[in-house]
């Protein structure tokens, strides 16, 4: 049997061909405009050499030549790369090389960056450029131009555990690692969230089709919004309008002005909906469902959000591994508090303790899951992969407990991953930057509260015998090799950090 996650659009285009797909700055575009599109991205893609299986990179905001250039890649028989648009240009090139890239698609806006980070990539020859501010640099070449001159291509046969998406999460270890996501992973994920996610009843309802509007304020290059809202939306005929940069203004208009009928996001973007002056008498009426995911919802925050805009909150968990969704509440099971729900049909989810045995209902351990959502592996990382699947089912790293009545509880982090406003920030990735600084000795990096963000980054170092710095130097230093949501906006610098008996720096006793 084939499967390509790209048939989601061509079929769409087929049965709903002149509903609208997507709305970017206030231009609707058709299911078959975007189809259309793809076939035409597609043949330039083969016309420069990229065959079945080639890694093509896109480093885009929402607009929607990400979606054209995604399903062209798709329909090639490509694997997409999608990069963060906040990523350093070290960054940049690391996760360009590492994936063996063969292209990227980056618009004007990022292309500084993007540029840098392509130009220090053996494997990266083709660039290609969104944007109509300035045109192509020279030596790529101007995204509108390439659809324009191309002829249409059909959709590459591909089968159900190829590799289609590779999403880089970064790990403990330092360097980040590419999660391979299939393209039944994407699918069978994408057809939950439209047909199955917001609905009480056992069987198979269609909710998200024509007439529904989701929200595309997550960032599409983030797996959240490239299933729960692009893939999922187009799979059932129904319409995302996007918005290129979060602010609580942008949301509130998009949502009154498209009837938006869906909101997914993080928590820090109900916060910052409900707090703006423009919601006190914002029309947001049209919300019939919400989705809060990527942290965890403060119930003051879901509460007041609900209350103000007569709609319940499901809060759902998964992880990039994950196609994203794991677990979700129903809508009738919004009002209890502090749970993500219940696994998701066709994964089986479990509690481990630290031997790989099962614990006791009630008891707190890892979160171990396996099933349909569960990646394929890191791209070529086999260590990493063995690791991930021990025992032969995926280790979260996260920690909680099953009650009662079968829903599942977050209550810490087994890693120490920090989660500022939804964006995973792992300590030791900033921690390399800040030992790479010749004045530093020590460093130490953990997650504090923050009322906005959930989280925030905040470094303790020592500095070297003999060397000044300020905490100022080293946030700026820290901003030019790391993602904008990564760097540290607190640094303490104290004469030691504290270790215990073995030498090993104690986080615990910094935190308390």
């Amino acid at each position: 049997m084939t499967l390509n996650l790209g048939s989601l659009l061509a079929e769409s285009a087929i049965r709903f061909p002149h509903e609208t797909a997507i709305i970017s700055d206030g231009e609707h575009f058709s299911y078959r405009h975007i189809d259309e599109a793809a076939r035409r991205c597609a043949h330039a893609l083969a016309s420069s050499g990229f065959k079945r299986g080639d890694r093509l990179a896109i480093m885009l905001p929402n607009i929607t030549e990400f979606t054209i250039a995604y399903y062209a890649a798709l329909y090639r028989g490509c694997v997409l790369v999608t990069l963060n648009t906040l990523l350093s240009a070290d960054e940049v090139a690391f996760q360009l090389a590492n994936s063996e890239a063969k292209g990227l698609v980056v618009d004007l806006e990022f292309l500084a960056v993007g540029m840098e980070g392509f130009q220090r990539t053996e494997s990266c020859r083709v660039l290609y450029v969104t944007g109509k501010d300035g045109g192509a640099p020279e030596g790529a070449v101007s995204f509108d131009e390439m659809l324009a001159g191309s002829e249409h291509s059909d959709v590459e046969q591909t089968m159900p555990d190829e590799t289609a998406v590779i999403i880089y999460t970064s790990g403990t270890t330092g360097r980040p690692k590419g999660a391979e996501l299939t393209h039944f992973n994407l699918q069978r994920n994408a057809q939950y969230v439209s047909e199955r996610a917001f609905s009480d009843w056992p069987q198979s309802i269609q909710v998200m089709g024509p007439g529904q509007v989701a929200l595309s304020a997550l960032p599409l290059y983030h797996i959240f919004g490239q299933t729960n809202v692009q893939n999922a939306m187009l799979l059932g005929g129904a319409t995302f309008t996007n918005v290129r940069r979060f602010t609580p203004g942008a949301v509130i208009e998009a949502i009154s002005r498209d009837q938006v009928t869906f909101f997914p996001g993080v928590p820090t973007m109900y916060f910052a909906v409900l707090h703006a002056p423009e919601s006190e008498f914002a029309d947001l009426s049209s919300l019939q469902f919400c989705v809060s995911g990527g942290a965890a919802m403060p119930v003051e925050i879901k509460c007041a959000f609900e209350k103000r805009f007569t709609v319940h909150i499901q809060e759902g968990y998964g992880l990039t591994e994950t196609s994203p969704l794991a677990t979700i509440q129903s809508p009738s099971e919004t009002a209890k508090a502090g749970t993500i729900g219940k696994p998701i049909d066709g994964i089986e989810l479990r509690i481990f303790d630290d031997e790989g045995v099962e614990v006791p209902q009630g008891e707190r351990g890892e979160i171990v899951m396996r099933g349909h959502n569960t990646m394929k592996g890191y791209f070529r990382n086999p260590e990493a992969t063995e690791e991930a699947f021990r025992g032969g089912w995926f280790h979260s790293g996260d920690v909680g407990y099953i009650d009662e009545e079968g829903d599942v509880f977050i209550v810490d982090r087994k890693k120490d991953l920090i989660i500022r406003g939804g964006y995973n920030v792992y300590p030791r990735e900033v921690e390399e930057v800040l030992y790479a600084h010749q004045a530093i000795r020590e460093a130490a990096v953990l997650g504090v509260p923050d009322e906005k963000y959930g989280e925030e980054v905040r470094a303790v170092i020592s500095l070297m015998e003999g060397c000044e710095v300020t905490s100022e130097e080293i946030i700026s230093y820290c901003k030019e090799h790391l993602a904008a949501y990564k760097y540290p906006r607190v640094v303490d610098i104290i004469d030691e950090l504290p270790k215990g008996s073995t030498g090993k720096i104690l986080k615990r006793a910094m935190r308390e």
